[in-house]
């Protein structure tokens, strides 16, 4: 039999897919390794470098938010193993979204974005700040100024009309999900605030930290079980004053309250944050089978969106930083970090490339998924197992050297910080408009069908 020299590299093309990346997890220079791969992975679904596309966005169908979450995980890939190969396209993307009042409300998503997706940028920036990583030059935005500007246009929309307050999912009034209130954007809201209350020492963020808890805990998007448990519930509608939780549970939520806890405690020493982050921690064990994250609402049902299917990546991400911050949840943390590290890593044996990786962690290799949100949240858990080989995020006082302002993204657009509204003229306009274009529709249609 004549045995070709493409047949003999697809056969150990095939070897390699069933091992997967190789992590050993005890080994530096393997964990350098097997993120490199996977980082590289993820980044062949920017487009941004593409002639004519937009920086800083990544291909379709992943919305501009998961962009920034993406940027994030490249963050921490520079932070954890050193490699700044990718330094200079991060830092780019990062400034070309910032928009034109330097608050990620850029133009090209100021129709269709919500308080979540703006608060996803503001995280990235945050962590840059904390991390010393290369400020922008003195005629550019600060990376503290920017995260600073998040958190104050978020605060400004803070909705006190309904349910005795929160913030809607959505900015503007048009957009589907207006009439919904939910955990991520005011989850993040209350993230922020702490991780800007320790960096900056402003109690005024502690404050409103508390708020949104408090808010939060109030409507019972934040429920205590037996045990002493805290779970994280999606949302409620605003209808019937936030009185129908949606009682569906993500990783992503659960860790922006339970790191938010963490970031509080190791600022104020108060124990009731310590307390807190214990409460989040321990019902965290809902997302895993045997020490391996997974994502319980959608995963086993083969059911997660786009969107869904890189929760795993943030909360893995907010794992190692409550790891960092509080000492006495590094063992608990570190044993699931490492073993859905291990998982993640098997499934990173798919596409043309080999190291392609799937979705489900405790499959034994790769599961046939893949995408921006699988690569992201195996690179997030695999490169957090470094997470305590560096320190604690910085702050103002310890080494932390980007420079803020108090008052960022409200000195000149306050009037526009509010939800906006639809003027009858637009409305009108926007029907004509709509109009226009079903009949173009109709009639390109009745052409085709002739």
């Amino acid at each position: 039999m004549k045995i070709s020299v493409a047949w003999i590299l697809a056969l150990l093309a095939s070897f390699h897919n069933c091992a997967g990346v190789y992590l050993d997890v005890n080994n530096t220079a393997s964990i350098y390794n097997a993120t490199a791969l996977v980082a590289e992975g993820l980044l062949d679904y920017y487009t941004g470098l593409q002639y004519g596309q937009p920086i800083g966005m990544f291909s379709n169908p992943y919305y501009w938010w998961e962009a920034g979450g993406a940027w994030g995980s490249i963050l921490d890939y520079w932070w954890y193993t050193g490699n700044d190969t990718f330094n200079g396209i991060l830092k780019q993307a990062l400034l070309a979204q910032t928009g034109e009042n330097n608050d990620y409300v850029p133009l090209n998503q100021s129709v269709t974005e919500g308080n979540d997706d703006q608060a996803f940028w503001g995280l990235v920036v945050m962590a840059a700040a904390e991390r010393n990583f290369e400020n922008p030059s003195s005629d550019e935005p600060q990376w503290l100024y920017l995260a600073q500007a998040v958190f104050n246009t978020m605060a400004l929309r803070w909705d006190d009309d309904t349910c005795g307050g929160g913030l809607r999912w959505q900015i503007f009034t048009w957009n589907s999900g207006y009439d919904y209130k939910n955990t991520v954007a005011n989850g993040a809201l209350f993230h922020i605030a702490a991780r800007l209350a320790r960096y900056t020492g402003n109690q005024s963020y502690v404050d409103w930290a508390e708020k949104v808890f408090d808010w939060m805990k109030g409507i019972n998007l934040l429920t205590e079980n037996t045990g002493g448990n805290n779970f994280v519930y999606d949302g409620a509608k605003v209808e019937g004053n936030c009185s129908n939780i949606t009682r569906l549970v993500w990783t992503y939520n659960q860790g922006l309250l339970m790191s938010g806890s963490a970031y509080l405690y190791n600022m104020t020493e108060d124990e009731k944050w310590h307390t807190r982050t214990w409460e989040f921690l321990n019902s965290s064990n809902i997302f895993f089978n045997n020490s391996v994250l997974y994502e319980v609402t959608c995963q086993a049902g083969k059911t997660c969106n786009t969107d869904q299917r890189s929760f795993k990546a943030y909360y893995s991400r907010f794992l190692g930083l409550t790891a960092q911050l509080v000492p006495a949840a590094r063992e608990k943390i570190m044993d699931w970090i490492r073993t859905s590290a291990q998982g993640a890593a098997q499934s990173c044996s798919g596409g043309y490339d080999g190291h392609t990786c799937g979705q489900n962690w405790f499959y034994g290799g790769w599961d046939g998924f893949y995408g921006l949100g699988e690569q992201m949240a195996a690179l997030e858990i695999m490169q957090n197992v470094l997470c305590l080989q560096k320190p604690a995020p910085y702050t103002a006082k310890d080494g932390g050297t980007s420079i803020g302002n108090g008052a960022a993204g409200t000195e000149t657009q306050a009037s526009n910080l509010s939800p906006l509204t639809i003027t009858a003229g637009s409305r009108a306009a926007a029907g004509i408009i709509t109009a226009v274009i079903g009949l173009s529709i109709v009639a390109c249609t009745v052409w085709l069908v002739v």
